[in-house]
């Protein structure tokens, strides 16, 4: 990412790196601790891989309530909404198949690893799949306002992974621009909230597979001026467990990851969250995806397994304003 003019910080959170970018140089320092200290909040609330976060308490003790955050009941509730408005493709409560997948630390310490699980043969572990997997038991997680509790159901545990660390990006930038009032973007790996002026020419984005990847990755740039941008990839974050090639995006219904024709997709939306409800939506939505993503009018950017791209609802050809966008419902 680049900007005429922008200051830039980046530093490792949330099992990522977050960037942050101010169109007023002087101004980075305050952003930096105002952002910092929102991601620090989500890490506390919503995190599955520390053992002191509400989040893990909450699956410590499915079936019964359990008192938490003004926060992480806005992050539970976001996730809810994922799973309606995907008709339960983005299913909150799959945290035990992405453990059985091997999915059950921090990225950073199963990045380059391989067969982080003793294998299964493949009747066990299809058993296991099954037990852990209850469809649709998002209907049954309940988020009591008036008595500041959680609920989720027996034998299920949640993961906040496809929607909290958008919603971080979102609120940490706000928090800067309502704090100082200027152009500010924020960066959670593939998830992207800008808000107020930006710098002359708009925020310079790099669209790729991997954000880590670098500036020669290929990919595409394009500009932003408001809104939000997310990538969705099942090829940034692979693993190796019991011979099988793994990833994060589970199918909720087979409680494994899902086999797409999608390596990465990326939207554009009023804010972050949306766009990445629908970028990682879409993966799961296969060939029906670019249909989708044209009639919600949300413009995207969808790469083929063989590198074959296709741009839907306005997405620019090449470099240029992407266009403020919707919401997904």
């Amino acid at each position: 990412m680049s900007g005429r003019s922008a200051a830039t910080a980046r530093w490792h959170a949330l099992g990522s790196t977050a960037v942050v970018r101010v169109a007023e140089p002087r101004r980075l320092e305050p952003a930096i601790v105002a952002v910092r200290r929102v991601l620090e909040d989500f890490d506390r609330s919503c995190s599955r891989f520390r053992s002191d976060s509400e989040l893990t308490r909450v699956n410590a003790r499915a079936g019964r309530p359990v008192e938490v955050s003004t926060l992480l009941q806005d992050a539970i509730e976001i996730a809810l909404r994922a799973a309606e408005l995907t008709d339960g493709s983005l299913d909150p409560c799959l945290g035990r198949p992405l453990e059985l997948a091997g999915y059950d630390r921090d990225w950073e310490l199963i990045r380059g690893r391989v067969d982080l699980a003793p294998a299964q043969d493949g009747e066990n572990h299809a058993k296991l799949v099954l037990r852990a997997r209850r469809r649709a038991a998002w209907r049954e997680v309940e988020v009591d306002r008036a008595r500041g509790t959680v609920r989720i159901p027996s034998g299920t545990k949640l993961d906040l992974g496809a929607t909290a660390k958008a919603l971080a990006a979102d609120r940490a930038c706000a928090a800067v621009h309502a704090r100082d009032g200027h152009g500010v973007l924020v960066a959670l790996g593939g998830d992207l909230a800008v808000r107020g002026a930006a710098p002359r020419g708009g925020w310079h984005v790099h669209v790729t597979d991997d954000h880590s990847a670098g500036a020669d990755a290929p990919g595409q740039r394009v500009r932003i001026e408001s809104g939000g941008l997310a990538t969705s990839s099942t090829v940034a974050r692979r693993w190796q467990q019991g011979g099988e090639t793994m990833h994060h995006i589970i199918d909720p219904h087979t409680g494994r990851p899902a086999v797409t024709r999608w390596r990465t997709v990326s939207v554009a939306a009023g804010d972050c969250t949306d766009a990445n409800i629908a970028s990682t939506a879409a993966l799961l939505r296969d060939d029906g995806a670019p249909e989708w993503l044209a009639g919600l009018g949300l413009p995207a950017r969808l790469v083929e397994l063989d590198g074959t791209v296709r741009d839907v609802a306005g997405w620019p050809a090449e470099e240029r304003t992407l266009e403020p966008a919707g919401s997904i419902g």
